[in-house]
C-alpha cells in the first residue's frame, strides 16, 4: 500500500513536467518536424494532420518500445556480467513459455495497430469526393507537367527547370516552373496521367504523393485549407533529365484562381491538352513553352 502511494506521489510532478514540456513545444515540433506547419497557421490541407498523426504516434510507440528493449539489454549486461573469480558459462535457460509468448504476442500486436490505423487513415486520404468543386488532369512527361483545368476547358504547359544563367551554378529560373493553381476551401480532385514513364507527383507540404503510370490513371482529392505556394516535383526516377522535374502549387483564393483562369484562356490556352507529346522540344535549354500549343487546339 505504501509503495503505491509512493508511486501515485512520483506520477504527479513526472506527469507535470511532461505537461510544461509539451506546452512549450512549436507546431512542428509536435508534429514531428514534418513540412506542412507553421505556427499559427492552420495545416496546408485537410489531410495533412492525419498524415502527421501517423508518424508522430508511431516514433512514440517505437520509441518506447526502444526504451524499454534498450533498458533490459543494459539490465542484463549489469546485472549478469560475469564477476571477478567467475569461470565458464552462466546457467542457460531454454523453452521459457511466458517469455517466448511475450516477445511473440506483442509484437504480434504492435504490427496489427500500425496495420489498423494505417488502413483506416489511408481509406480516408484516399477516398474520392462525390461531388468535387475543381477538376484538375496533370500530365507528368519527361521532364515536366501539364495542367488541364476541366472545369474551366482552359490547360497551360510547362516545362522543365530551367538554369539561371546569371546565378551560381546549379540554380534554376523559379518564375519559369510549372504552376499549378488551387482554390483555398475548394474539395479538389486532381487526375493525374503519365505520357511516358512512371512518374510521381508529389507535394512536399502536402505530405501526399500518387504515382502515375502509363495506361492508369490515378486520383488525388485533396482540400487545401492554407493560400501560399507550395514546391513539387517527381518522386520517382524517370530518366536523364528527372531532377529537373520541377513544379510549383500556388493555392489562391477563389477570386484569384478565376482570374488566372481567364489569364489561360486570354493567352489563347483553351481547350484540353491530351496524349500526345514529343519530349525532343522539352530538353533543358530550349526554353519553349508555347510548343504545346499546338496540342491543345
Amino acid at each position: 500500500m505504501r509503495n503505491k502511494r509512493r508511486l501515485r506521489w512520483a506520477a504527479i510532478p513526472i506527469a507535470a513536467m511532461l505537461a510544461v514540456v509539451l506546452a512549450g513545444c512549436t507546431q512542428a515540433q509536435l508534429n514531428g518536424f514534418l513540412p506542412g506547419f507553421e505556427e499559427g497557421q492552420p495545416p496546408v490541407t485537410s489531410t495533412t494532420s492525419m498524415v502527421s498523426g501517423l508518424w508522430v504516434t508511431s516514433w512514440l510507440v517505437l520509441l518506447v518500445v526502444g526504451l524499454i528493449v534498450w533498458g533490459l539489454v543494459i539490465w542484463t549486461v549489469i546485472v549478469y556480467r560475469r564477476r571477478k573469480g567467475q569461470s565458464g558459462l552462466p546457467a542457460q535457460l531454454r523453452y521459457n513459455m511466458p517469455i517466448e509468448i511475450f516477445y511473440t504476442v506483442v509484437p504480434l500486436i504492435l504490427v496489427l495497430g500500425f496495420f489498423a490505423f494505417t488502413a483506416r487513415d489511408q481509406a480516408v486520404i484516399e477516398a474520392r469526393y462525390d461531388e468535387p468543386d475543381v477538376n484538375i488532369e496533370v500530365f507528368g512527361k519527361q521532364w515536366a507537367w501539364d495542367f488541364n483545368y476541366v472545369d474551366q476547358d482552359v490547360y497551360e504547359p510547362g516545362i522543365q527547370a530551367q538554369p539561371d544563367t546569371d546565378a551560381p551554378a546549379g540554380t534554376i529560373v523559379e518564375d519559369e516552373l510549372p504552376t499549378l493553381y488551387l482554390p483555398v476551401d475548394k474539395k479538389v480532385e486532381i487526375k493525374l496521367e503519365s505520357r511516358d514513364v512512371i512518374h510521381s507527383f508529389w507535394v512536399i507540404d502536402f505530405l501526399y504523393k500518387k504515382d502515375m503510370i502509363p495506361g492508369k490513371t490515378n486520383y488525388m482529392s485533396v482540400t487545401p485549407t492554407r493560400e501560399g505556394t507550395f514546391a513539387g516535383k517527381c518522386a520517382e526516377l524517370c530518366g536523364e533529365y528527372h531532377s529537373e522535374m520541377l513544379f510549383n502549387v500556388k493555392v489562391v483564393s477563389e477570386e484569384e484562381f478565376e482570374q488566372h483562369m481567364d489569364d489561360l484562356a486570354e493567352r489563347g490556352y483553351t481547350g484540353q491538352l491530351d496524349q500526345d507529346y514529343n519530349r525532343l522540344g522539352n530538353l533543358p535549354g530550349n526554353g519553349q513553352p508555347d510548343q504545346h500549343s499546338e496540342e491543345g487546339e
